[in-house]
Parts: structure tokens; C-alpha cells; sequence
């Protein structure tokens, strides 16, 4: 059931209202149609959603019986329609040069495509190039054309490309109940994105719960099964901006019964913030090897890609603010993110206490923490993270996280991180696997309309001209000359973590890259690989076990896109999982030939 989204611009990777609704008209939502009921051109329609946006002060949101848009209408009909004319006149070229953000793409020309294969002889299997159909709906797409080939993406960065802010995509991890929602609420409280009354409305239902210390985590935990248990069970997202950086928030669950949901919302991120709770043995338990999700977050945050993590001992104010434990926990949790491959020089140790307000956006106030630590509060140190680096050049690729259906229209929203390239309004995409084509009809970036997008962004894109009922999440959106290649045949190069229960051929796992999850089943193991030289050491070992780097090829029960980690890091990275455990991290090295 849908939920209401609150003020601050929090929004769910699962909740409807967030993907498409606001990229309709008020009063003839998607009808396409004007005031005089005459229907309107594209460009007319776009700008008629802009300038009631602009003019209106548009709040939308669900309730939860029924799917309601409320506006505080401001003006009229005839003043819209009037802004609106206004605004197509402005909109005139008067000149070779225009205001609004361009990306300028060099046609790209296709140099070949292959698949790799490992065969008996490790032969190379050569798939023809195939030129993209007229018809929209049936394009023969190119499955493996080498995108490292293609000719770069001219972007002149002005208007929307050009932001002051960087963003940054902040993973919030951590074992169960060490405080990340209350944490997350109370940032964004104390940044003014959550209002006094909606705070006080969060309390009341609290305390008529018996809860009145989750008010902070009710801020992020909305629906009525989260509030009961008292656990987060899906990713929520919030924004804010710091100096140097614009934040999308990115709340995870920390129960292990939902960590694949935390896998396919914080794969996005560029830099994690892993809170440990100091309270004597709810530490000891987050780092215990047979199950402690703090143990298990830091490895697949790693996994991601990230490099950056901030630390945040939580509750100090449980321990009294104890430098010693304080000590304890960074030495003991230190050792194990050394042993996870994490430099010392990029992470930060952070002590503090999110319910008494302590060390979050100033420096401590009470005394038994001030006293021993003058290092950044959360705040300052989310502002020290080093900016990521993107890829602007390549053509697109965006995997879909979450999506919209609007079937009567023929439109369907996605959302998603841009991994590579930049995409902007009339775009023509390809969504793969279904290897239908579209147009992006409009983009929305941190709930504002935008004309264009670039790698790095999290970002809506509401399409037309598609068969809406081929298009789901795990789908990826990619240039139509350079469609991402589409296989259930894989080589992979792993890191086993640690299993008590061998890895053989045969083994039945569950695959997890970017926003897709698929039963797999381990078909060779191919060797031994030494973790300091990266060299063979053995060769189709009979089995894994625990600590071992190899390589292996695995086949899923699906077709899923898929890229090398080599050309895309962000959809070459996976991690295996079995008995609720992940049980190994790894890249994807080779897209082999498809399995029947």
C-alpha cells in the first residue's frame, strides 16, 4: 500500500507517487490535452507541467486508502494558460546559442561486438552486428558491443549539468537496532528537512505506541509493519546538502532477513556511513562471524565499490561516553575493515549519541565527550569525503530500480542511478533485455523537473512510446547503438568469506548485481587465484572453502543484463549468497555465451 511522503522530499524506492506522479499536469494529469481541452504539442505539454510546478506550488503525495494529488492552487486556468504561452514565446531560438542545458553526442558508430566464450579450446564466439530496426518495438540489438569503443559523449556542462553541489550517494549500514533510522531522523531534523510539527506528529504516535523513542526512526520507517516491529525493512531516501556535497540519503536495513533489499538500494552508493552501536554486547554481536550484520554491511559496502566510510559509534551516551570502549570497538573493528581491503587513511571514526544529540552537526556538548575527542562531528566529516569519480563520457547505461506503470498513456517512470553517460528530455533510450525503444518524455532529479541528467544522478525518467508491460525493474537503459550485453552464462572472480559448508560444482546459490537477484547454480570451477599477485595458483579445484580467492562460471535461472567490471564497475559487481548468509563477494570478469 502506498504510503504519504512527508515534506522533506523522503521518498521510497517502492512507493508509487515518487516515480511519475509529479511529471503530470495537475488537473488533466496526463491527458496531454490543454485548457481548451485542444491537445497539446510535446513541447507544450512540458512546459505546461513546469510552469504549474512554478506557479501553483504543487504537493503531491498518497494517501493510504486511495491515490490523491492535492495542490494549493494558486491561480487560475487562464494565468497558467497565460504563463504558459509566455513561456513557449521566451522559449523561441533567437539565436544560435540557447539557455538551456545540451548535451551534444557525436554519432556513434558501431565497431563490432563479440561475446566471449570459454569453451574446450577457449574458442571466441563472434556475434554479427545487427543494425537497430525502424520499428520501435522489435530492435535486434547487439549483445555484447564493445562500449569501450565507442566514441565519447560531448557534453557541454551549462544549466542542469552544471551543478555547484557535487552529489554524493550515502549508504546508511549497520547491524540491526544500532540506531541508523534514529540517526538518519535526526540529521535531517536538525537540518531543517523534517518541520517542528511533523516532529511532534512522529512523537504523539510513538508514545500511543509504546515506542516513544522511535519518533526519529518513524521519520524514515512509514508503513505500518516497519512501526510495529520496529525495524526497517525496505531503503528509504532523503536529501540534504552539506558545503560541498547535495546527499541522497540512502537508509538500509539492517535485519538479515532483508538484506537483500539493503543490497539493491545501497549498491548506488559512493561512500557509507556504518553505525555500531557501543552498548556492551549489541557491538560484540554485530561483529560476530556467524552473523553479525555490522560484519557482513562492511563487506558488501566494499563489494559496492565504496572506498569512503565514516564509522559512527552510536549511543555513547549508554557507555558514558567511555573513551575506553570507544577504543576498544576502533581497534577490534579496525583489524576487520584492514582484512576487508578498507585504507585506514579513508576511515573515519566518529563517536556519538543521535537520541541526546551529541557530535551530529557541532561539536559535542557534554563534557565526558568533548573532553577526549576533538576530531569533526558527522556532519563536518560527510563534508571531508573525497568527491567520486564519474563517467560522463561513455554512452548511457542505467539500471532500473524501481518503476510506474501507466498503461492507457503508453508511459512508464523508472528510477535509478546513472551509472555512465549523460541522458536529457527527447532522448531516445533502449531498455534491455525486452529490447524495446523509447522517448524520454520528461526527467525529475531530487523532485525537481529537469531537461537533463548525468552520470552519478539519481533520477526519474518518465518514457513514452513503449510497451509499459515490458519494462521492470533489473532492466537497464542504454543508447540504442549500444545496448548492454544479456547473458545467464558467467565468469566470475570471487572472494569467499566465512563458510562453514564448501562450494562444489552443482552448488545452488543466489546472484545479486545491481537490482537483480536470480537463483544461480555453479557450473566449473576454473582455478585457485593468489589474492597478492592476482596469478593462478591451482586449477579446477574439486571445491572452495572459506577465505579462497578463485574463478568460477555460474548459471542463472535468468536472462539479467550484465556488464564486466572492467567496462562498468557498477553493473560488474556481485555478491552470492545461501542459507540467508552472503557467502562470497566477487566481479564479473567474462559475459559468456548463453546457456539454454
Amino acid at each position: 500500500m502506498p504510503r504519504e511522503t512527508s515534506k522533506f522530499e523522503r521518498k521510497r524506492w517502492r512507493v508509487g507517487n515518487f516515480l511519475g506522479m509529479g511529471l503530470f499536469g495537475v488537473e488533466s494529469r496526463g491527458s496531454g490535452k490543454g485548457f481548451g481541452g485542444s491537445r497539446l504539442s510535446e513541447k507544450e505539454e512540458g512546459v505546461r507541467i513546469q510552469v504549474i510546478r512554478r506557479i501553483t506550488g504543487v504537493k503531491i503525495f498518497t494517501s493510504t486508502s486511495n491515490k490523491v494529488v492535492q495542490s494549493n492552487v494558486l491561480s487560475s486556468k487562464k494565468e497558467i494558460a497565460g504563463e504558459v504561452k509566455r513561456e513557449l514565446v521566451s522559449e523561441e531560438p533567437t539565436s544560435s546559442s540557447t539557455s538551456t542545458a545540451k548535451v551534444r553526442r557525436d554519432d556513434m558508430k558501431d565497431r563490432g561486438s563479440s561475446i566471449e566464450t570459454r569453451g574446450n579450446h577457449d574458442g571466441m564466439s563472434n556475434v554479427s552486428n545487427m543494425s537497430v530496426s525502424s520499428n520501435p518495438h522489435n530492435v535486434e540489438s547487439r549483445i555484447a558491443t564493445s562500449r569501450s569503443q565507442s566514441k565519447p559523449q560531448k557534453i557541454v556542462c551549462t544549466g542542469q549539468l552544471e551543478d555547484k553541489l557535487n552529489q554524493l550517494n550515502l549508504a546508511i549500514v549497520g547491524h540491526v537496532d544500532s540506531g541508523k533510522s534514529t540517526l538518519s531522523g535526526r540529521l535531517l531534523h536538525l537540518l531543517g528537512k523534517i518541520s517542528q510539527k511533523e516532529m511532534h506528529k512522529y512523537e504523539k504516535e510513538a508514545k500511543q505506541q509504546g515506542k516513544g523513542s522511535f519518533a526519529y526512526a518513524w521519520a524514515l520507517d512509514e508503513s505500518a509493519e516497519e512501526r510495529e516491529r520496529g525495524i526497517t525493512m525496505t531503503v528509504a531516501v532523503a536529501y540534504f546538502n552539506t558545503k560541498s556535497y547535495r546527499i541522497v540519503l540512502l537508509d538500509s536495513p539492517g535485519h538479515r532477513d532483508f538484506v537483500p533489499n539493503m543490497i539493491s538500494g545501497a549498491t548506488q552508493a559512493d561512500a557509507a556511513i556504518l553505525v555500531v552501536d557501543a552498548s556492551i554486547g549489541a557491538f560484540e554481536a554485530g561483529i560476530d562471524v556467524s552473523g553479525g550484520q555490522t560484519r557482513e554491511h562492511a563487506q558488501l559496502i566494499k563489494s559496492f565499490g565504496v572506498d569512503q566510510i565514516i564509522i559512527a559509534i552510536n549511543k555513547m551516551d549508554a557507555i558514558g561516553y567511555s573513551k575506553e570502549r570507544f577504543d576498544t570497538i576502533k581497534n577490534q573493528l579496525g583489524t576487520f575493515l584492514r582484512a576487508c581491503k578498507f585504507k585506514d587513511s579513508s576511515v573515519l571514526w566518529i563517536p556519538l549519541s543521535a537520541m541526546q544529540n551529541q557530535n551530529l552537526v557541532t561539536s559535542p556538548s557534554d563534557a565526558r565527550l568533548w573532553s577526549w575527542f576533538q576530531g569533526p562531528c558527522l556532519l563536518d566529516a560527510i563534508d571531508s569525503l573525497q568527491p567520486p569519480q564519474r563517467d560522463y563520457s561513455k554512452p548511457i547505461l542505467m539500471p532500473i530500480c524501481d518503476l510506474v506503470k501507466l498503461p492507457s498513456q503508453g508511459q512508464v517512470s523508472v528510477c535509478g542511478k546513472l551509472e555512465t553517460g549523460a541522458l536529457q528530455t527527447g532522448d531516445k533510450v533502449l531498455v534491455m533485455p525486452s529490447r524495446e525503444m523509447a522517448t524520454v518524455r520528461s526527467l525529475e532529479h531530487n523532485s525537481q523537473v529537469c531537461n537533463s541528467a548525468k552520470a552519478g544522478d539519481n533520477v526519474t525518467v518518465n518514457l513514452q512510446g513503449i510497451d509499459v508491460n515490458r519494462v521492470k525493474a533489473g532492466d537497464v537503459l542504454c543508447h540504442p547503438e549500444y545496448p548492454i550485453a544479456v547473458t545467464n552464462h558467467l565468469e566470475l572472480k570471487i572472494l569467499l568469506l566465512d563458510i562453514a559448508v564448501p562450494i562444489l560444482i552443482g552448488s545452488q546459490l543466489e546472484f545479486h548485481v545491481h537490482h537483480v537477484k536470480e537463483a544461480a547454480r555453479v557450473v566449473r570451477i576454473l582455478s585457485l587465484v593468489d589474492p597478492k599477485t592476482g596469478k593462478e595458483t591451482k586449477k579446477s579445484p574439486r571445491c572452495l572453502l572459506a577465505k579462497q580467492n578463485a574463478i568460477i562460471e555460474v548459471v542463472l535461472q535468468g536472462m539479467i543484463c550484465v556488464e564486466e567490471h572492467s567496462k562498468c564497475k557498477g553493473l560488474g559487481r556481485v555478491s552470492l549468497r545461501a542459507s540467508g548468509r552472503t557467502i562470497a563477494l566477487g566481479l564479473v570478469t567474462r559475459v559468456l555465451e548463453k546457456k539454454e
